[in-house]
């Protein structure tokens, strides 16, 4: 028996997460999960910063805009750039995409999981109100440049696009004030209102709700130098990233685990399910507040200057996307790239120890182990394709 998950945008993306379950007396026995896609960071070695800028949006379709601003916070770091006036504007920028790689989810896949339509007139409205907040920080569209481009804040422009971010979300996601706690999430799920609704109803039933649940920790907010300190020793980081030794879980769940809609729900249910959901939810409901906060700090700024005089130097830059922590660190040599390494959340959270293979060891198995593992994985939220293969032994 065999699924594929649904849990990704532009499946012609090269590159797949392969999880295979073998069963035997009721249970599952052993989990296999492979990740493999290019590593595309090696495309970067040997351009200069400039060509690297030029090429990380196109070696990265899903959050490329997050891994932009992280190639850009490394490289500045190397070539000693303070672009610290743009911090604020990035930050819009990063949570904008997230919002849209969560609505994705949440318009796209999850209704598609309860066997209806999708609603991408909906994720239309929501990314059209995110695509206005680059031009409305950055006339000229320049914000992903080294050093950042020429800020000039359109406050009503923004605070129109925050707005319409607020009220698509509520109305498509919510229909109505998303649920701040336990007792109201359970009965906004009962009502039904949305799809959205309507599958965390589902997630929230005793077989569901703590599926998955394992003890993998969460991936504490790391600087950008803890990452970088670690993908120049060893290579082999970027592939198998490990926190004081041991897998770590990445994402909406790592992040709002203090929030206490999910704090509730871990504590009643583990990190199943129905946590994993509840955050994604909860980061969504927030993002207008979040969006409001970092506009508040603007001001206008100009691009850091740049000597030339930096040719050679290391760097690292993080960035949280919707699916968890991102990093990259680099090193120039003669004004070029000389060695490029990252550690994305897909490999975070599909370790072959991680917490998708420790939240499916030993689970029950019944009919609906399929449906469970599908969610399970796409709740974990690769950037690649994934297809699960169950083998029963009995």
């Amino acid at each position: 028996m065999s699924g594929t998950g649904a849990g990704l945008e532009g499946a012609g993306l090269e590159g797949s997460v392969s999880v295979r379950l073998r069963t035997a007396g009721g249970r599952v026995r052993a989990v296999s999960v492979r990740v493999r896609r290019p590593v595309a960071a090696r495309v970067l070695c040997g351009r200069t910063p400039d060509e690297a800028m030029r090429l990380v949006p196109l070696l990265f379709s899903l959050c490329g805009t997050a891994q932009s601003l992280a190639a850009l916070e490394a490289l500045e770091d190397a070539l000693g750039l303070d672009a610290r006036p743009h911090t604020a504007a990035r930050a819009l920028l990063a949570e904008a995409e997230a919002a849209t790689n969560h609505a994705w989810q949440v318009l796209m896949d999850w209704p598609a999981r309860l066997g209806e339509a999708p609603q991408p007139r909906e994720l239309a409205g929501l990314r059209s109100a995110a695509a206005a907040i680059h031009p409305a920080l950055y006339p000229a569209r320049d914000g992903l440049r080294l050093g950042g481009g020429s800020l000039r804040p359109d406050r009503a422009t923004l605070t129109a696009a925050i707005a319409a971010l607020r009220e698509g979300v509520e109305r498509t996601v919510f229909a109505g004030p998303a649920p701040t706690d336990k007792a109201e999430l359970e009965r906004w799920a009962d009502a039904g209102a949305t799809p959205a609704a309507r599958l965390m109803r589902r997630l929230l039933t005793p077989g569901m709700a703590g599926f998955g649940a394992c003890g993998v920790p969460a991936l504490e907010p790391h600087p950008a130098g803890w990452f970088g300190e670690r993908l120049s020793a060893d290579a082999a980081f970027s592939e198998n990233p490990r926190q004081n030794g041991a897998p770590a879980h990445t994402g909406p769940l790592a992040r709002r685990t203090a929030h206490p809609l999910v704090a509730a729900l871990l504590a009643r249910h583990g990190s199943g399910l129905a946590a994993h959901a509840a955050a994604r939810l909860v980061e969504l409901a927030g993002v207008a507040e979040r969006l409001a906060s970092w506009a508040d700090r603007l001001d206008d700024a100009e691009p850091a200057p740049d000597t030339g005089a930096t040719r050679r130097g290391v760097g690292s830059g993080v960035m949280e996307t919707a699916r968890g922590r991102l990093a990259h660190w680099l090193r120039l040599e003669d004004g070029h790239i000389a060695d490029y390494r990252i550690a994305a959340p897909t490999e975070w959270n599909f370790a072959a120890d991680g917490p998708l293979a420790q939240g499916l060891d030993g689970t029950a198995t019944d009919a609906a182990l399929a449906e469970r593992a599908g969610l399970l994985v796409a709740a974990l939220d690769p950037c690649v394709a994934s297809t699960i293969t169950i083998q029963d032994e009995d």
